[in-house]
């Protein structure tokens, strides 16, 4: 009987699930991803995709370098001024700090005068290749959303390749390459990335643009994002929607902008000649003041926060999904596959929530875990939903965690439409919105209501019967 029952409970509540969809994807997806907007009918709720804010990246990654002694002062050593490379009375000692020019000095605040730099040994074994891997980890996939800029102290290098890694580093791939001679340098035709159409955006290029010798106004080398989210969003990035709509649907153009590591590979430095000057070779080395890389964690826009704890970016994951990248739906939330949100808003696009699923046919069903968003059935009034339940004829395991009946909270029960849940007693809700959970517009209850679609009662009605026999068969529900 038990058995009968519970396979009769799980067939019903995939019959519910299906039927629920329309509402969840118009009104349930978005709770914890939206923003006050201005529009013609006045500050409107605008759903969106769930995403952490776009940051300074560099606040969290781990550097390394390769060979790892490439920075300069170990043993200390005389370089020249790089204004005037004729002038060799400069210093290099990492035992003394104001003479020292660690890895740090890249990323910190470039404030002051003069700059802050890191510094690598002079090309004194020349003509064996300066070649200096610096390699930036976030031991986490993050999302490119602004130009990555590098700032040289000295003059910018010759030769030069930015590389990603998808995979923590194992295997690596170009994104561009460098070079005052791309034909002589990567049997590359020069390219700028204002020559990529929809077509060729994906492209790996070679520039010359960047790779002049040392000048004071011209220190900063780019791997531009802008430029290239600007084929589809337009030159001032008016119509992200267009964007948005390529990054829904084309993984390789959202896999482009995913890096869990770069690598920039210094191949060769400036020298400003034709040749090498072998009696001066304390003038030719790399100096990095600067690195800016904007961006965010990835959460396949599952979630709108990451925190950094313990040396370590995660994302705090919503739709009922979990894992470091929100990349699987929970244990006890797995009623059709994951699949990552939609850039686009309502109704073009959907959260993709995990849905409910009873794991195993021994365990009963968590209270918490069955319990569906009233806002997605449209109901003003609980009692509709669930007539007969009272705490007396709950056991322990059906509460779950909870002390009391909620009326709202932070988790199932979220306030909707801007509402604020008040000692889980009440939802303080936006003027244009009533209900138990701010879930109805107040003008529902006028002349000619706001418009709703023909047929919704009907199915929010069918889905409530369904639900009711759901709950019956639970016992948490007397017919």
């Amino acid at each position: 009987m038990h058995l009968s029952g519970l396979l009769s409970l799980h067939t019903l509540w995939v019959t519910v699930s299906s039927s629920m969809q329309h509402y969840a994807s118009e009104y349930g997806h978005y709770d914890v991803c939206k923003t006050l907007m201005k529009s013609d009918e006045g500050i409107v709720w605008e759903y969106m995709a769930c995403q952490p804010e776009s940051t300074d990246m560099t606040r969290y990654l781990k550097v390394r370098l390769d060979p790892p002694e490439s920075t300069c002062g170990e043993p200390p050593e005389i370089f020249c001024a790089m204004g005037n490379p004729y002038i060799c009375n400069n210093e290099c000692d990492a035992n003394t700090p104001e003479l020292a020019h660690p890895t740090d000095l890249m990323f910190d605040f470039e404030g002051r005068n003069p700059s802050t730099f890191w510094q690598s040994i002079t090309w004194k074994n020349y003509p064996k290749p300066l070649h200096i891997n610096i390699t930036l980890s976030w031991n986490k996939t993050i999302e490119l959303t602004d130009n990555i800029a590098i700032t040289f102290e000295s003059g910018r290098p010759e030769q030069m390749i930015l590389e990603k890694s998808l995979d923590y580093g194992r295997t690596w791939q170009p994104y561009q390459f460098y070079a005052a001679d791309c034909l002589d340098a990567f049997r590359m035709e020069p390219k700028s990335v204002k020559d990529l159409t929809h077509r060729t955006v994906l492209d790996i290029i070679c520039t010359e643009e960047y790779s002049t010798g040392y000048a004071a106004h011209a220190k900063t080398l780019s791997f531009e994002i802008k430029d290239r989210f600007a084929v589809f969003a337009g030159p001032r990035l008016h119509n992200m929607a267009s964007l948005y709509s390529q990054l829904d649907t084309t993984k390789n153009l959202r896999d482009f902008f995913t890096v869990t590591d770069l690598r920039i590979k210094l191949l060769k430095p400036a020298t400003g000649a034709t040749f090498v000057d072998e009696q001066n070779l304390a003038r030719y080395f790399y100096a990095i003041s600067d690195i800016k890389i904007h961006g965010r964690c990835k959460c396949n826009l599952h979630a709108n926060t990451c925190v950094f704890d313990n040396n370590k970016l995660s994302c705090e994951c919503e739709h009922n999904t979990t894992g470091p990248d929100c990349g699987r739906c929970k244990k006890t939330y797995q009623g059709r596959p994951w699949s990552p949100g939609s850039y686009l808003t309502i109704p073009k696009g959907t959260a993709n929530i995990c849905i409910p699923s009873i794991s195993s046919i021994g365990t009963p069903p968590k209270f918490d875990r069955i319990w569906p968003s009233v806002s997605s059935l449209e109901v003003s009034n609980r009692k509709q939903v669930f007539p007969s339940l009272s705490l007396s004829s709950v056991s322990n395991w059906q509460i779950a965690k909870h002390a009391r009946a909620n009326v709202c909270d932070n988790e199932l029960l979220r306030c909707q439409n801007g509402g604020i849940c008040h000692n889980n007693v009440r939802c303080q809700c936006p003027a244009a919105y009533t209900g138990i959970l701010c879930e109805k517009l107040k003008c529902e209850k006028d002349a000619g209501g706001c418009g709703s679609k023909p047929n919704r009662g009907a199915r929010s009605q069918s889905s409530l019967l369904m639900l009711t026999a759901l709950l019956a068969l639970t016992g948490l529900v007397k017919i």
